[in-house]
């Protein structure tokens, strides 16, 4: 009886702790803490930075893009990317679509994204990519075939905001049923079609 009693006290006390913390914790006034901002808040104060150069918002979420255009040292969604050649890419044309239907052929290199261990080099990589190009302009599925894994001849609808600027760009101003040259993305050179 007495070990039970024991035992029934220690948790009493240990109750009695815990309800003093939490009553002490409740009391204390609120500091934010300086990563407690929202996301579109840290792009704008990115953006505004005095030597920081233009934001770089994530195609991912073109929400943060619209919000952080706030004021008009703010470059607009779409200013933040270049091209490789270095030129700035410029917004779509009104009247863009808001998705489009493509085919990829894929060519990956050492250093891209989900680059197996034995990729190629990215000089024979681009070599090879110019090849399917010219080839996937009269038969795409051909290219397909040949292309590296991933490689599809309908990869389905991507809308607008999922692909980098250039690389969107270049998709969505194509017309319908061409194909591209080799383009240059972070996961490899794509060879495009655009179905619709």
């Amino acid at each position: 009886m007495q070990r039970w009693l024991s035992t029934l006290l220690g948790l009493a006390a240990f109750g009695l702790a815990i309800a003093v913390v939490v009553r002490t914790m409740s009391d204390r006034p609120a500091v934010p803490h300086a990563d407690s901002r929202d996301a579109a808040a840290l792009v704008t104060d990115a953006a505004r930075a005095k030597d920081a150069g233009p934001a770089v918002v994530l195609p991912l979420f073109p929400e943060l893009a619209a919000d952080a255009a706030t004021g008009p040292d703010v470059p607009a969604p779409g200013g933040f990317a270049h091209f490789p050649d270095g030129r700035p890419v410029p917004p779509l044309p009104e009247g863009s679509p808001k998705n489009v239907k493509l085919g990829i052929v894929i060519m990956t290199f050492v250093g891209a994204q989900g680059a197996p261990p034995n990729a190629r080099a990215k000089k024979d990589a681009l070599e090879l990519a110019t090849k399917l190009a010219s080839d996937a302009k009269s038969d795409f599925h051909a290219a397909v075939i040949r292309g590296d894994s991933g490689s599809s001849d309908d990869i389905g609808r991507i809308p607008r905001g999922v692909l980098e600027p250039a690389i969107e760009y270049t998709v969505f101003t194509m017309p319908v049923g061409t194909v591209s040259d080799p383009i240059e993305t972070p996961r490899g050179y794509w060879i495009a079609k655009r179905s619709e």
